[in-house]
């Protein structure tokens, strides 16, 4: 999955919750570090250059349901975060032809912008699923100080603006693929904060309270739909029998808690916040009762509502699997004969087939010079010592212009900015390849070397212009 988004909307912000909760940073760090933001000039500008690779674990808690046709609960998520500025388009489309879905960041209180309509524009034309997440909604409690209701249309706004980009640029092959909160496609955020969540987390907490199944939950919680407490019923109008206004589900029953949590922690009130942590059954430690507002703040929400927990059930469910995604993306990814074997490994996503990797893009090494081909597997599987056809943009099928052969030196995962070194890569999963740069300006193709069907992918051509952004590859 890729993240996408607005310049300065909060992705890597929002990924940082996602690398602690995989024990690579601490938890109390998550928003600060970046850890995808790899390079100085990222740091000291604080902006997203190059789209920077990270495989995360997660394990699905036994609560929660399984995605259809699941072997188990033990998940290897596959992330990149990309980056938003305009004038570094490139590398998102170079995120997003190795990647099925897409995580569409959107702050609360900029709504969609340009950018984003670009992004998911892309998304969409590579067949990919996007889920939607709100973020930055600590603006609407702390700086904004916006009332429940005022925060619930803000939302109900992005959303809609969104799903009318999905749709102008929706393909017939993916289908629906418009997002709302009750389908679980759409997660609300804190990047800074460190904490999420989707209305399938609060659903399983009322749906025992209220004793009710969990969708009928899930879809009452948003939308007109008010919870009439003195004649114990659902209503879809704001007006009680005596014709008193009534607050919206989503407002009682989900901001409210999170602003009163907001209102006590900020004041340092220990009796009242230690009255609802017991309710929410989230215990502080010794340490963390030591914290004062906004430190004690992020660490109540961060345990109440991990980010972690919610961003990744929401891809986990939503998003759909290599399996799945490669049998409708072939097309775009493939220029071969889509009945010849190839093809069939790609569709299959079969980790006995031919091998096929595409390299989207050139990373740096530290070894100044040197550059790591990071890309994915779409059929078969790498191995280290393996020897490979490298069919560079250059090639043309029948002629031998920009083709290599060559062994693969070494196989590493990319982990941020550090790597990790494996042995064999199967399908479905990205990676980086040692060794292969001389061969390889900016995007090109491996084939396995036995293989007499050769093919090639269509390679976006940029216009050449001047660049500012003192980049340690070519522009």
């Amino acid at each position: 999955m890729s993240v996408i988004a607005h310049v300065d909307h909060g992705k890597s912000t929002l990924t940082d919750s996602l690398v602690a909760a995989a024990g690579i940073i601490a938890m109390e760090d998550a928003g600060n570090v970046r850890l995808t933001d790899t390079r100085a000039d990222e740091k000291e500008r604080g902006i997203t250059i190059k789209s920077t690779g990270i495989s995360l674990y997660f394990g699905m808690p036994e609560s929660y349901e399984l995605p259809v046709k699941s072997e188990g609960r033990d998940f290897l998520i596959n992330l990149i975060d990309s980056p938003g500025h305009v004038d570094f388009s490139s590398e998102v489309t170079a995120a997003l032809r190795v990647t099925d879905g897409a995580l569409v960041v959107v702050d609360v209180v900029e709504g969609v912008c340009v950018q984003t309509e670009t992004v998911l524009r892309q998304a969409l034309g590579e067949r990919i699923v996007p889920v939607l997440t709100i973020n930055k909604l600590d603006r609407g409690f702390l700086e904004l100080q916006l009332d429940s209701e005022s925060m619930y249309q803000n939302f109900s706004r992005v959303i809609e603006t969104a799903n009318v980009l999905i749709a102008t640029y929706r393909d017939e092959l993916l289908g629906d693929v418009s997002v709302y909160p009750e389908k679980g496609n759409v997660g609300f955020s804190a990047g800074l904060q460190g904490w999420a969540f989707t209305l399938t987390k609060f659903a399983r907490m009322y749906a025992k309270k209220f004793g009710v199944d969990v969708e009928k939950m899930k879809a009452r919680l948003w939308g007109d739909n008010y919870f009439d407490a003195a004649g114990k019923k659902w209503v879809t109008k704001g007006t009680d029998s005596e014709g008193k206004p009534l607050s919206r589900a989503f407002c009682k029953f989900i901001l409210d808690p999170i602003s009163q949590v907001f209102t006590a922690s900020m004041a340092d009130d220990f009796p009242k916040l230690d009255k609802m942590l017991k309710v929410l059954g989230v215990e502080l430690k010794a340490d963390e009762r030591q914290l004062q507002s906004k430190k004690l703040l992020k660490a109540v929400m961060q345990k109440w509502l991990p980010a972690d927990e919610a961003l990744l059930e929401m891809s986990v469910l939503k998003l759909p699997s290599p399996v799945i995604a490669q049998k409708y993306r072939v097309e775009n990814l493939y220029t071969g004969p889509m009945d010849d074997s190839t093809a069939q490994s790609i569709r299959n996503c079969d980790p006995a087939g031919p091998l096929v990797m595409y390299v989207s893009k050139m990373v740096p090494t530290p070894d100044k010079g040197r550059f790591f081909a990071f890309g994915r597997v779409f059929s078969g599987t790498i191995n280290t010592g393996q020897k490979v056809r490298i069919l560079g943009s250059n090639f043309e099928f029948g002629k031998k212009e920009d083709l290599h052969i060559k062994s693969v030196q070494r196989i590493v995962i990319m982990m941020g900015r550090k790597t990790e070194p494996v042995e064999s890569v199967p399908v479905g999963n990205t990676c980086a390849i040692v060794g292969i740069d001389q061969f390889i300006s900016k995007t090109g193709t491996f084939a396995l070397r036995s293989r007499l069907t050769l093919f090639f992918y269509e390679v976006l051509r940029l216009t050449r212009r001047p660049c500012r952004c003192r980049a340690q590859e070519p522009c």
